[in-house]
C-alpha cells in the first residue's frame, strides 16, 4: 500500500480529499497546520474526521501566521466579510498558507518515503484565492521535484488535487457516495468553539449553495440564532 499525505483543516474540501485519498487505496497521513486561525474549531474536526475516515495516523504543526497578519483569518481586529462574496481577492485570503502547507507536507511525505501529497484546492468555487489554481499546483510539483533529495533520486513526487475542477455540489454528491459524514466538518470562518457555523460569511454561503445544489440535506451545525 502506498503512502500519501493528505492535507485536512477540517473543512468540507479536505475532508472530501481525505475520503478519496482512501478510497484509491492509500494509507493515509492526515496533516493539519495550526496556523493562528480563528476558526481553531476546525483543528478539532480535524481530528474527529482523521478517525472516522480511517487515517493511518494525524499530525498537527504548529506554525503562527498570525504573527504577521495581512488576513481576516488570523487578525481577530480584521472582521470577516458577511455580505456575500465578492470578485477580487478576498480579506480572508492567508500570505503563502498554502506554500507553507505544502512545504510541510512535503517534509513529513519525504520522510515517509511517500510520493503522493494531496490537497483539497477548488478552481471553481475557490473564492480567488491564487493558491488554488492548477498552475500554482502544477508550479509546486515542479519545485518539490528540483529540490528534495528523495525526487533526485529518482522518486517523483506528485500533488494531488482531485477537487480542482468540480463544483461545490460535485464534492458534495462524491462526499456522500464515499460515507463522509459532513456533519463532522466545519467550515466556517468564524465559527464557535463549538464548532457552529455563523451562516453568513463567504464560505458558509458556498457551502450552502453546494447543499442546496446537490440537493443533499445540510447537516452543517448552525448557531441557535441563524436563520437559513
Amino acid at each position: 500500500m502506498e503512502k500519501a499525505v493528505v492535507l485536512l483543516s477540517g473543512g468540507l474540501d479536505s475532508a472530501t480529499t481525505l475520503a478519496i485519498a482512501c478510497n484509491r487505496g492509500y494509507e493515509c497521513h492526515a496533516f493539519s497546520v495550526d496556523y493562528g486561525q480563528r476558526h481553531r474549531s476546525e483543528l478539532e474536526a480535524a481530528k474527529k474526521l482523521a478517525r472516522s475516515l480511517g487515517a493511518s495516523d494525524h499530525k498537527t504543526i504548529h506554525v503562527d501566521l498570525s504573527a504577521f497578519g495581512g488576513s481576516a483569518l488570523v487578525d481577530k481586529f480584521s472582521p470577516v466579510p458577511t455580505g456575500g462574496t465578492d470578485t477580487g481577492i478576498p480579506v480572508t485570503y492567508v500570505p503563502a498558507r498554502n506554500t507553507i502547507m505544502l512545504s510541510l507536507a512535503l517534509a513529513w511525505a519525504e520522510v515517509l518515503k511517500s510520493r503522493d501529497i494531496f490537497i483539497g484546492v477548488n478552481a471553481v468555487d475557490y473564492s480567488g484565492y491564487p493558491d488554488c489554481r492548477p498552475e500554482y499546483i502544477a508550479a509546486f510539483e515542479q519545485m518539490a521535484n528540483l529540490a528534495t533529495k528523495a525526487a533526485i533520486e529518482g522518486a517523483r513526487l506528485r500533488i494531488h488535487a482531485p477537487l480542482m475542477e468540480m463544483s461545490k455540489a460535485q464534492i458534495i454528491r462524491q462526499g456522500v457516495v464515499l460515507g463522509l459524514d459532513y456533519s463532522l466538518t466545519v467550515s466556517c470562518y468564524q465559527a464557535d468553539e463549538a464548532g457552529r457555523a455563523c451562516g453568513v460569511c463567504d464560505s458558509c454561503r458556498i457551502r450552502r449553495a453546494g447543499f442546496e445544489s446537490a440537493d443533499v440535506p445540510d447537516v452543517t451545525r448552525y448557531r441557535s440564532w441563524v436563520r437559513l
